[in-house]
This record gives C-alpha cells, structure tokens and sequence, in this order.
C-alpha cells in the first residue's frame, strides 16, 4: 500500500533505482524503419511526420532551417513517447520530473539566449520594449520583460511536468475506487477508460505545445 500518493513517481519505488532507463524504451520502435516493406504502423508514423514538418515549415516561415526542423521533430517525438511510456503498468513516469523537461527548456533557453544577445544585440535590446510604449514607462516595460524572459524555461518544464502529474494522479485515485465499489465496478472501469484516453490526447498535445514555444522563443532571437 503507498503511503504518500506521490511514491507512484518516486525514481526508486522498485528494487533497482535505474528507472530513468526507461527513457530509451523508445529506441524498441526503431527497428522498425529497416523492414523492406513498410507496415500500417510506419504508413501511420510517416504521414504524422509529414503533418508535423508541413506545420513547423508554416511556423517558422523565414527562419526556417533543415537543422532546426530536424532538432524539434526529434525533440516532440522523444516527449512524446515519453509521455506514452508512462501510461503502462510497472514503468517509470520519466516526463513527470522537472528535471526531464528542464534539460531541453534550460539547455535550449540558454543557447537560443547566447547566440541572440552576441549575434543580434539590436535586435534583443529592441525586443525589450514593445513597439508603441510611453516613455514613462520604458524603464519599467523592459523590467517585465527581463522577468518574462527569464522564467521561460521554468514555466515550460513545468507545464509539461504539472500536467503528467495531474493525469496520473487521477487514474491512480480511481483505480484506488475500485474494490471499494463492487457494484460500480464497470462505471468506474468506464471512467478510467476514458481517462487513459484523454492522457493519451494530453501527451500529444504537451509534447506539441512544448516543441511549438520553443519555435517561438527561437523566432524572437533571429
């Protein structure tokens, strides 16, 4: 029996503390690319690569670059499959850490902050007030937006990890229902269903919000 509700995240709830490892359970689905013939799988796997590169291309418009593109397609499909991972039974919930998410947002916030500040110095100092401020309130316009700067990465690590968290803290709570209600078994049953479902939608769409803020960070550093 859990004595915290929280110990369903805890890195070393089983015997052996390599938990993390289960990070690179993802590279289980590589094989697949080296098959002569192509499955329904790799068909389905193809055309969503082919819908996320035609949406990235509309994002980035100008600033759009082969190395980037590849960069954030990586980058969603490793969130992704992370946060689909943490869905099965008996493995470890690697996206629901600040520090997962923290390692793409602060690496990623510090380059892009480095190559704008050395490369387009106008261009950031101009960033910091918007067009169209009063004088009198440059000074505390550029404060703001010092501060919104600077907490980037943390409101998007946290974003991604709050709601991880939020979905697997539910189906647990439910599950904890079940015995106790025998005659609502299958209402119960229903409803955790359909909460798997909607945290499989979630882990798309975090994945997706998380890829798309970056693209938007970068673009304000070009």
């Amino acid at each position: 029996m859990l004595t915290n509700l929280f110990t369903i995240f805890d890195p070393s709830t089983f015997i052996f503390s390599l938990n993390w490892m289960s990070t690179l359970f993802l590279l289980i689905l590589f094989p697949h690319f080296y098959w002569l013939f192509n499955s329904r799988f790799m068909y389905l796997y193809k055309y969503f690569l082919k819908i996320l590169i035609d949406e990235y291309k509309i994002i980035m418009k100008f600033n759009f670059n082969l190395n980037n593109l590849l960069y954030f397609i990586v980058l969603f499909l490793f969130i992704m499959f992370n946060n689909f991972m943490g869905l099965f039974s008996y493995i470890f919930t690697s996206s629901s850490h600040l520090i997962y998410s923290m390692v793409f947002s602060l690496s990623m916030w510090l380059g892009l902050m480095i190559f704008g500040w050395f490369k387009n110095t106008k261009f950031m100092f101009a960033h910091l007030v918007p067009q169209g401020t009063p004088f009198m309130l440059m000074f505390f316009m550029v404060l703001i937006e010092m501060l919104s700067n600077i907490i980037r990465p943390l409101t998007l690590c946290v974003r991604l990890t709050a709601n991880m968290i939020a979905g697997h803290l539910l189906i647990t709570l439910l599950s904890s229902f079940i015995p106790k209600m025998i005659f609502m078994y299958f209402i119960v049953l229903l409803c955790q269903m359909l909460l798997l479902v909607l945290e499989m939608a979630v882990s798309i769409i975090q994945s997706y919000v998380f890829v798309i803020l970056m693209i938007l960070y970068m673009k304000e550093t070009n």
